[in-house]
């Protein structure tokens, strides 16, 4: 099976699906958001799959968004593009086989919420994990609905409204992480773990998952109409674009010293 910006894998049963966009810390660019709901639906399909692990190759599972995609988007191109990245939340979620994330780096933003859809997730020392939208000029809306899923609201304000970065230690003993392990053992126990909750009881365990299902679905039409609606608002007044815009020349002007 061949994607474009995601390498697809299948290892006595457990698909394992790999962004692969290293050089950018594989954010979601509409290529890879395509590739990974293409994928998952795959795997979902294929009666050889029984349970699906998420990582990212290099150094990162996912750092969010493409800033240089989303620093050329209009006001009119935001609901299209939105609904291309939230695809991923949404088919991590209907999938009814279990779904581990893997976090081999940053989660970030998009690559963050994408491990808060999943059933189980696991990181190392150098896992860290940030909902920084804001800091990107860009309304913390998806991200905190997705968080209220998993933190109390004091945690999830100060998450949204700093953008700063938690590091593993503290991941885990807030409850993002399910998992520590050492760095040679993520994708080992990730897999282990994927195979752990296939070999629950298959009617059991999907009716489980259709259950957090509905809970996750039933303030996310109106968390995604509310995101959308902060976002071209931003946009309308280039706020984004002008925070983005600054922050790839500062990482530019660093590549070069």
């Amino acid at each position: 099976m061949s994607f474009a910006e995601l390498d697809y894998a299948l290892d006595d049963g457990i698909a394992v699906l790999t962004f692969n966009r290293p050089q950018h810390l594989n954010a979601l660019s509409t290529p890879l958001a395509r590739d990974i709901v293409a994928a998952l639906e795959a795997a979902g399909a294929d009666e050889a799959v029984k349970g699906i692990v998420l990582t990212g190759a290099g150094r990162g599972f996912s750092a969010g968004v493409d800033l240089n995609e989303a620093l050329s988007l209009t006001v009119a191109d935001i609901e299209p593009w939105f609904r291309r990245v939230a695809a991923c939340y949404r088919q991590i979620l209907l999938v009814e086989k279990p779904v581990v994330a893997a976090l081999n780096g940053i989660a970030a933003g998009g690559g963050y919420q994408m491990s808060l859809v999943a059933d189980w997730r696991i990181g190392h020392a150098g896992t860290r994990m940030s909902q920084p939208e804001i800091n990107a000029g860009l309304p913390s809306i998806m991200g905190a609905y997705w968080m209220s899923l998993h933190l109390p609201w004091a945690l999830n304000q100060e998450l949204s409204y700093t953008g700063r970065i938690m590091e593993a230690d503290e991941c885990r003993r807030v409850g993002l992480l399910n998992e520590l392990v050492e760095t040679a053992e993520l994708l080992p126990r990730a897999k282990a773990r994927a195979a752990f909750l296939a070999g629950k009881s298959p009617t059991a365990f999907r009716n489980t998952k259709a259950r957090f299902r509905e809970l996750a679905f039933a303030g996310y039409d109106a968390a995604y109409a509310a995101a959308v609606a902060g976002m071209q608002a931003g946009y309308a007044n280039g706020e984004p674009q002008a925070v983005m815009l600054r922050f790839l020349k500062d990482r530019e002007r660093a590549g070069r010293a």
